[in-house]
């Protein structure tokens, strides 16, 4: 798996910010002092949060100068000095982390440890952004930065420039890192919805079920008092009878046809004039019928 882009841009720009950080901390150049009275009018003095140096053309720089008018007593400064001092710790530890996190030689990076990381090193960009801030804010306050008065000219110097851009690269680069947590998240969300519920879900309206007598319905009513149509009664059986199997084709019906009368028999005897009376009685079609005298 190739290093997302989020991680490579973080562990560029937060080493960056570390070493301009580091400069700006080590380096007496957080203000310039010009224009002294009774000086050479090529001298600089540069103030740093550690030491002071004073600058001519024609001469090399002489660190170590003595501080007259209270310049490390102010506040500004010593709360730079631990201010800065933590930001750089504190980066160290986020880059660590980022290392462990990030892990480019694994095919997949640990994504949780590197947005870890990130916020770490977003707090270090806070932390060295605090105090240049401030100091810039004071920086032509004689009072708050002791200096000594007009003409003498107050500027920026580079160290404090470089804390500006190393505060900003951490910032950028904690964020980005920071933004690993979102694949996290994704994996953490998909599959919390795949894991089955330990507990059935409670409703969040009460429900309340009271036991009484019911009362007693006409059957018109009752069968339709849920507002469904039951079947009656005596329909109830057939409708729980279920024929398996599909219904067969019945034949059709046959016509029977019998040649013989079947009523020749059965007729009235017949009455004669001479007072016999002669009776006849059903003959089968295959016996001879015999007279009654």
């Amino acid at each position: 798996m190739r290093t997302p882009v989020v991680m490579t841009l973080g562990m560029v720009l937060a080493p960056c910010g570390l070493l301009l950080n580091l400069t700006s901390t080590l380096t007496p150049g957080w203000r310039l002092l010009e224009g002294f009275l009774d000086q050479p009018l090529d001298l600089v003095l540069y103030q740093g949060l550690w030491d002071m140096c004073r600058e001519q053309s024609s001469r090399q720089r002489q660190c170590g100068q003595q501080d007259d008018l209270g310049y490390f007593a102010a506040e500004p400064v010593r709360v730079a000095r631990g201010l800065m001092v933590t930001s750089l710790a504190v980066t160290g530890l986020g880059l660590l982390l980022a290392t462990l996190g990030v892990r480019c030689w694994r095919d997949e990076p640990h994504f949780a440890l590197a947005g870890f990381s990130g916020v770490v090193l977003f707090t270090a960009g806070l932390l060295s952004l605090i105090p240049v801030s401030w100091y810039n804010h004071f920086l032509a306050d004689r009072t708050v930065l002791p200096a000594q008065p007009s003409p003498v000219t107050v500027q920026v110097g580079y160290s404090l420039v470089l804390g500006y851009l190393g505060s900003c690269l951490l910032l950028l680069g904690g964020f980005s890192l920071a933004l690993s947590f979102a694949p996290w998240c994704a994996e953490r969300c998909d599959s919390c919805r795949k894991a089955p519920s330990s507990s059935a879900r409670r409703s969040s309206i009460s429900t309340v079920y009271v036991d009484g007598p019911e009362p007693a319905l006409t059957p018109a009513i009752k069968y339709y008092s849920d507002g469904q149509h039951r079947p009656r009664p005596h329909q109830l059986g057939a409708a729980s009878q279920r024929k398996a199997g599909f219904p067969m084709p019945r034949p059709p019906p046959k016509a029977y046809s019998n040649p013989v009368d079947v009523l020749d028999g059965e007729k009235a005897p017949n009455s004669e004039p001479g007072g016999s009376s002669r009776s006849t009685r059903p003959c089968a079609s295959t016996l001879p019928c015999d007279s009654d005298v």
